[in-house]
């Protein structure tokens, strides 16, 4: 598969499960990687987890670069994006996977959970795609690659709040395909099914269980699959493809 040369990727949420495959996957294929952390002035903790998140890469020989940033406040993505092209240079591929669940059935949700949510996992994807993509015009060349979930596509008690983000989603990315088609930008969705990330291994095992039951394939998928999907899409062998959604579910959801 081709793979362009010396472009710097972004991979936002970059060291939680399914972004620490992705940025391994993406660094193996010769991208120069960046990921995102999100940054919390008052809680050290996150940087020193981002640091050995780093050290422990570099100890398996993945030099991915770490860049603090709260990707739902656009200054602080601004700021961002400025330190990565002065460090590593222009982003060519985005990788919007930055997410989280503050669930709860809509009669119970506190407007807290359900702004934390859209702002994290939807008015990031509009900061970090409106602050690379003029770059990506000016160079005729570029990827969006959107992480959404089946969540999104068939929604889910108790996640009004996540099931809308990751539905803004396909909107987002068949629009602004449109926009850019002709300039060598392709930008797409990809809607994951339950994975097998150390959050969903924490999950009791009758519970899950009873997931694996649901899924036709009878299994869960792994963050490795995902990632291989993710950098098929940033390959050069993917340029015919803009404004999809890739479903990677084992089945659990078809349409």
């Amino acid at each position: 598969m081709r793979t362009p040369n010396n472009k710097v990727a972004l991979v936002t949420g970059g060291t939680g499960g399914i972004g620490t495959a992705i940025c391994e996957c993406l660094y193996k294929n010769g991208f120069t990687v960046v990921a995102n952390y999100r940054d919390f002035t008052k809680a050290m903790k996150w940087r020193e987890e981002a640091k050995k998140w780093r050290d422990d890469q570099l100890k398996m020989g993945i030099d991915v670069k770490v860049v603090e940033g709260n990707v739902s406040d656009f200054k602080s993505t601004e700021k961002m994006m400025k330190e990565i092209s002065e460090k590593s240079g222009p982003v060519d591929v985005l990788v919007n996977n930055a997410g989280i669940t503050r669930d709860a059935p809509l009669h119970k949700m506190t407007p807290e959970q359900w702004y934390e949510v859209i702002d994290t996992n939807l008015n990031s994807v509009f900061n970090c795609s409106r602050l690379v993509v003029e770059s990506m015009i000016s160079k005729g060349w570029g990827r969006i690659i959107n992480i959404s979930s089946v969540n999104g596509q068939k929604g889910q008690f108790g996640q009004t709040n996540y099931s809308t983000a990751k539905s803004g989603m396909y909107g987002f990315s068949k629009s602004l395909a449109l926009e850019t088609a002709k300039k060598g930008i392709t930008v797409n969705t990809i809607s994951p099914g339950y994975i097998s990330t150390s959050m969903v291994m924490a999950i009791k095992e009758e519970i899950r269980e009873k997931i694996v039951a649901q899924i036709p394939a009878g299994r869960l998928g792994t963050p490795e699959e995902l990632a291989k999907l993710v950098f098929y899409l940033a390959s050069d062998d993917a340029r015919y493809i803009t404004g999809a959604n890739l479903a990677i579910n084992g089945g659990l959801h078809m349409y």
